[in-house]
């Protein structure tokens, strides 16, 4: 029996030295010990038609509903209608939902057209609420290893309150070729269909407003 514990205490042992090598082989899979990614952020929208109407009205803006895949602050590609993948070493400064959010925000401030715009999470007392959800975001691979093409896709719902009936959605689609097949030319080509998209649906939304407004 004796000849027996030893052997097992033996056979442990070797187990354990035999796995060192593989640990050592795989840190860079342990967190906090790989390559920290490439923070990326996109930009407001600054520009605007000057036709825009003025809204003396207060707008909440609520988080982008989005699918698992892009909620996250992973750098989205795909190579086929059916597969979502990620940048290496690449990532968003926050979940791209709440960074959408927050860039439409900004982006609505910039016109100087409305009195008061938040996030849904501020203490105001709403006159509209804005529903986004945001349904593409990633750069599409469509012509092998050619510099992609990024799609954003973003619907909005307007909410009149307080009744809390929808008065209008619209949906609109950005899509950008990168200029190269770098990762700094893929992240313009997202900044540039973004803005494209905020630009239609802040307008869309002002003027939806002042067309309510207008009828009360």
């Amino acid at each position: 029996m004796m000849h027996t514990a030893v052997d097992r205490r033996a056979l442990l042992r070797l187990a354990a030295l035999a796995l060192v090598p593989a640990a050592a082989g795989c840190s860079s899979l342990i967190p906090g010990t790989g390559t920290p990614p490439q923070i990326y952020v996109l930009m407001r929208k600054t520009t605007f038609p000057p036709d825009l109407p003025s809204i003396s009205r207060q707008l909440l803006v609520d988080t982008p509903v989005a699918p698992a895949e892009i909620d996250t602050t992973r750098v989205a590609l795909t190579r086929s209608p059916t597969t979502i993948d990620y940048f290496a070493n690449a990532a968003w400064s926050d979940r791209a939902p709440a960074m959408v959010q927050s860039l439409l925000i900004e982006s609505f401030e910039q016109t100087g057209k409305i009195v008061s715009v938040a996030r849904d999470s501020a203490v105001l007392r709403a006159d509209y609420i804005l529903m986004p959800e945001l349904r593409r975001f990633e750069a599409r691979y469509e012509n092998g290893d050619a510099p992609p093409v990024v799609l954003v896709r973003l619907l909005v719902r307007l909410i009149k309150m307080p009744e809390r009936t929808i008065i209008g959605d619209e949906i609109a689609e950005g899509r950008e070729t990168a200029a190269r097949n770098s990762m700094d030319a893929v992240i313009e080509a997202y900044n540039e269909a973004l803005g494209s998209v905020m630009k239609r649906l802040v307008s869309w939304t002002l003027r939806r407003m002042g067309q309510d407004a207008g009828a009360r």
